[in-house]
């Protein structure tokens, strides 16, 4: 295979800072590359650097494109003037953004967008645009291809959106795609869709793609080559069987060992189980109003059942794991659990702690500090505004208020140097704000606001699928540790195979509100019975 793009000796700085120090790595043309490393090892700056997309970062080197349409031979991007760059943006060289939510123009339907592609870059009249934009889409899989692009984003799935990315990346048959984890937000099924996807408009277009990912089942399963970023440097590349059946270096020996580890207490002390379960569910149907089409829409709402009839318990010092795709229920679930969610739209019987929720939320404060909640991101669900002492301590003014300030200061360092952060770590850390940590680091805090009113049941919603892998196994050990030494109960809802037989007892599996399989975690994973479970459990396994 010829060499599409060749990077050598690249560079990039920030303020004089270097984040990528001299690398170099070739692309063949056609070829399936991914480049691998954690959270701050430099591998999205690094594609980004390749089209100029950094701001005022410095970029040194050079990075030769032989695919540029109308040239000779291979073109240095670096020394392209910013109007000839443009040119190439899209057209040559396009990329997919890891969020789709926020690579998506909220204001437009998605097919105005991929239209406004076409029309820009291939100088398409309006009216052929928005056909080549609903075939793009019907390319990609999407059902009702005419439908779905006159919807906005916010009315598309995240597997749809992610979708109409690709559709819009590869509007203009790039020679090389970028794709910056493009399915780290998907359900394991999704993810193997959108792979499955990708590989086939690469072989239909001749394409190649550069993934940055940090998931190594991925890698395994799409690339041919992968690229090990540790820093700023490169520290191990080659053939993906050849890297990862023998890694030399130990980073990317890390990064292969650090799959979850199952830790947890199988059995707990017959007096707690006496006790009755904490959470228990017996019918619970939990519905959403929602406006009925034409004139029947003036005359009252219809209704979208999210759970139908869902019957589980979940006892001390045990976790219940909830899988399934997006849209089958999981997150209403934990809704219900936390007494977020209308009264009169749950029904049947939800029982916490041996209570209903009330309407009236003062009945409902004592409960409130019994049931607490971790969420998905870290960054967004810490304030940016508050220090992390304000942080963690928040929920001790509500719930502890007999505290004094020097109490609830005591209280704050308690917590969080048992979630394995301290002074000595990070001096004068509870002044500190969320933006100064890693990753990682957030989501402790994150934890630790969550254990301050010292709960019986913990809610973790997708608590490491924005986190690396080795940071991934370190938040997971510490659940495990927190609930062994506390005997927390956690409800975790998660679409990763590998979290749940990691951390899970007994596992629900959901499916279009239905609860269509359930049973003990290791168990049911190692002999699915249900064809809906067996396909989570396929599409989870390393190839």
């Amino acid at each position: 295979m010829s060499v599409l793009l060749q990077a050598r000796n690249l560079r990039v700085a920030f303020d004089g800072k270097a984040v990528v120090h001299g690398i170099d790595f070739d692309i063949a043309t056609g070829e399936k590359i991914a480049l691998v490393g954690e959270s701050g090892s430099g591998k999205t700056v690094t594609a980004l650097s390749l089209l100029r997309l950094l701001g005022d970062a410095q970029v040194e080197g050079s990075v030769r494109f032989a695919g540029v349409e109308g040239s000779d031979g291979p073109v240095d991007l670096l020394q392209m003037g910013e109007r000839a760059l443009r040119g190439v943006r899209g057209r040559d060289i396009a990329m997919i953004f890891q969020e789709p939510m926020t690579a998506l123009n909220p204001l437009y339907p998605v097919g105005d967008q991929i239209a406004e592609v076409l029309q820009i870059k291939l100088g398409l009249a309006r009216k052929a645009a928005w056909a080549r934009a609903v075939e793009l889409l019907a390319d990609t899989g999407i059902t009702e291809p005419a439908r779905r692009a006159a919807a906005y984003p916010h009315q598309l799935s995240g597997g749809q959106r992610q979708r109409a990315l690709i559709a819009m990346a590869l509007a203009c048959q790039p020679r090389l795609l970028l794709a910056d984890e493009p399915t780290t937000a998907l359900d394991v099924s999704l993810r193997g869709q959108i792979l499955d996807l990708l590989d086939d408009l690469q072989r239909k277009h001749g394409m190649a793609v550069l993934m940055i990912t940090h998931d190594l089942n991925l890698v395994r399963r799409f690339a041919q080559r992968v690229i090990v970023m540790d820093n700023g440097h490169i520290v191990e590349q080659g053939a993906v069987d050849a890297v990862f059946s023998r890694p030399q270096h130990a980073y990317t020996r890390s990064l292969i060992a650090s799959r979850p580890v199952r830790d947890v207490l199988e059995t707990w002390p017959e007096t707690d189980a006496e006790a009755g379960p904490l959470l228990e569910a017996r019918g619970l149907r939990v519905r959403y109003p929602v406006p009925r089409p034409g004139l029947r829409g003036w005359f009252g709402r219809g209704e979208f059942v999210a759970v139908h009839g869902a019957d589980f318990a979940l006892r001390s010092g045990r976790t219940l794991g909830v899988i399934g795709e997006s849209g089958s229920g999981k997150s209403t679930l934990a809704l219900a659990t936390l007494g977020l969610l209308p009264i009169g739209d749950v029904r049947g019987e939800l029982l916490v702690l041996g209570r209903n929720w009330s309407k009236k939320q003062k009945e409902n404060r004592d409960l409130r500090s019994q049931v607490q909640v971790v969420f998905q991101d870290p960054f967004s669900s810490l304030s940016p505004r508050r220090t992390v002492e304000e942080i963690v301590g928040e929920g001790l003014g509500v719930h502890q208020p007999e505290l004094d300030a020097a109490g609830r200061r005591a209280r704050v360092s308690q917590v969080l140097a048992e979630v394995g952060l301290d002074e000595r770590q990070f001096p004068g850390f509870l002044q500190r704000y969320p933006h100064e940590f890693s990753g990682g680091q957030r989501q402790r805090i994150a934890i630790a606001r969550a254990l301050a009113v010292r709960p019986r049941l913990l809610v973790l919603d997708e608590p490491t699928s924005a986190l690396d892998v080795s940071i991934q196994k370190q938040v997971l050990e510490l659940l495990q540790r927190l609930q062994r030494d506390h005997g927390l109960a956690y409800l975790l809802i998660t679409h990763d195979v590998d979290v749940i037989r990691a951390m899970a007892h007994e596992v629900l599996v959901m499916q279009a509100g239905q609860v269509v399989e359930t049973g003990p975690a290791l168990a049911l994973l190692d002999a699915p019975r249900h064809p809906y479970t067996q396909t989570l459990v396929r599409a989870a396994a390393t190839p």
